[in-house]
């Protein structure tokens, strides 16, 4: 899973949010490493709805401009929490190798 992808599941995580919400949000959880762009954010959002990891959730209008609210489904959840294992168990990994391994700069 490509990390924008993980961080736009994150952030829905948290509950339903609007496009803007999402992009700030990931902005926050990224350490300010990630800048979506509303054109990015919105054919991801188009791609996951697809994949069923993400649904509409409501729409509101809000300064005469309607605002589409997006939720995790059951299916996104899932996938989610098993790419957040996946990348503890190989943080894990490389953390007991960084700690257990050869010193650095030392002749092979």
């Amino acid at each position: 899973m490509q990390e924008p992808t993980f961080l736009i599941l994150t952030a829905l995580a948290a509950g339903p949010q609007h496009g803007y919400g999402i992009i700030t949000d990931v902005l926050q959880i990224s350490g300010e490493r990630v800048r979506l762009r509303a054109g990015t954010l919105y054919a991801a959002l188009d791609r996951l709805q697809g994949e069923q990891l993400i649904e509409t959730d409501r729409e509101e209008v809000v300064d005469g401009r309607a605002r589409r609210y997006y939720r995790l489904t059951g299916e996104g959840a899932a996938r989610l929490s098993a790419e957040a294992e996946r990348l503890r168990r190989n943080a894990d990994t490389a953390s007991a190798r960084l700690r257990h391994g050869p010193a650095f700069g030392g002749a092979s």
